[in-house]
């Protein structure tokens, strides 16, 4: 055994998988828990799904619970998207299902690998593709060199649809906003900012809100009360979940027209 092979075998299979995403049906910005749905959904029925995530761990706001506490909350309506992924959980009320933190994370994150998604960690979406008043692909980085602004340039991937699950940030969208000069899906045309905390109403609205942005860029997750004016709803994510799938009969109806 050479050191040399092992680096050999992981730049080898590193690039085998990067390049069948250079061309993806859908890229999807954030691994966070509707960004993992969504994609895990639609990989399943043979679509090319690439996530990129600019932090070491995929899994979004799940890992830390509730402040530090390592369970979070899941309502009734959720729960057969648990049970798709086969994530156990525990009734806490005739309404509500407590999750291991850890468990749900790491649930969606492997099933979202076997059933194909490509999931690349310490990838960065600086910027996007638009061509001809259309999202058509993102402009990826090293994680590392955005963080201390090495002049390095990017690389492209390609994508018929383009979705903004980066969270709270709305990073892709406040993207597009401020570099172009586009109207977006929003009452102002702009990305409206989130709200204080109300959870029963920012559970329906991550779900109303999970729609198409601008041509050929979707927004889902957290990311749709920053831009529609939404509440947060703290460590409760059934919204999360339902709003992926909800974000995958979208993006499918999109791809099959």
């Amino acid at each position: 055994m050479r050191e040399i092979d092992i680096t050999k075998a992981i730049i080898d299979k590193h690039i085998e998988e990067l390049n069948k995403c250079l061309c993806s049906d859908v890229v999807i910005v954030g691994a966070g828990p509707s960004g993992l749905v969504a994609g895990s959904i639609l990989a399943q029925k043979g679509y090319t799904i690439t996530i990129f995530e600019k932090r070491l761990a995929p899994g979004g706001g799940i890992w830390g619970g509730g402040m530090g506490f390592k369970y979070v909350i899941i309502q009734k309506e959720a729960l057969d998207i648990v049970e798709e992924f086969n994530i156990p959980y525990e009734k806490y009320s005739d309404d509500l299902y407590a999750v291991d933190a850890i468990n749900f994370a790491s649930g969606l994150i492997l099933e979202a690998g076997k059933r194909g998604v490509h999931i690349f960690n310490l990838i960065a979406v600086e910027d996007l593709l638009v061509r001809e008043g259309r999202v058509q692909g993102v402009v990826i980085n090293n994680t590392f060199a955005k963080m201390n602004q090495f002049p390095i340039d990017p690389l492209t991937i390609e994508a018929k649809a383009v979705v903004d699950a980066t969270g709270h940030e709305h990073e892709v969208v406040k993207t597009l906003s401020q570099k172009n000069d586009v109207t977006l899906n929003t009452p102002t045309g702009k990305p409206l900012g989130e709200r204080s905390l109300f959870a029963e109403t920012a559970e329906k609205a991550v779900v109303t809100n999970t729609k198409e942005v601008y041509p050929g860029l979707y927004v889902c997750g957290m990311a749709t009360a920053a831009v529609y004016g939404g509440y947060r709803m703290g460590p409760i994510f059934g919204g999360m979940l339902m709003s992926g799938k909800k974000l995958a009969g979208l993006l499918e109806e999109a791809l099959k027209a």
